[in-house]
């Protein structure tokens, strides 16, 4: 049985995870895993008591297969007949390539007001610089997890 964890109780630790050559929906479950609380002992699922996460080189992710032309993000204008489309490269060409990682981190928590406040916690960044040094985030060697989680070009 799992002990109910107090709020002066919680820690948060803070993890820094480099995006270069890494395959996208790996690492969004592996994200979704952390900023829920999946990987500590005290998981609870009523309950924040996930980790922050630090993202950086996230122009140099990658996509498997022909996903970076074929897939397809939709979203809904509210209006009858307003429904957008947008692919990976077009999000790209518009610097919104964080959106890419956000979204996809996005669909694997579960809907509701805690994975609002659970996404918060995801910090992407472009390059390798983040202003989040005085947090003493632990360096994750993502790609080293398993060769599936990297693509060689």
């Amino acid at each position: 049985m799992t002990p109910f964890i107090k709020k002066k109780d919680l820690k948060n630790d803070w993890y820094l995870i480099n995006a270069e050559n890494v395959v996208v929906g790996r690492l969004a479950a592996y994200i979704s895993k952390v900023l829920r609380g999946k990987n500590k002992s005290t998981f609870n699922p009523n309950i924040d008591n996930g980790d922050f996460v630090i993202v950086t080189n996230i122009d140099k992710m990658k996509f498997t297969g022909k996903k970076m032309t074929n897939k397809i993000y939709y979203r809904h204008t509210g209006h009858p007949g307003g429904i957008k489309t947008i692919n990976p490269i077009r999000l790209k060409e518009k610097n919104k390539s964080s959106d890419i990682l956000r979204l996809a981190v996005k669909r694997m928590l579960p809907g509701g007001p805690l994975a609002k406040k659970q996404l918060t916690k995801l910090k992407i960044y472009n390059t390798d610089k983040h202003p989040h040094e005085t947090q003493n985030p632990k360096e994750l060697k993502f790609n080293q997890f398993n060769k599936k989680n990297i693509i060689k070009n």
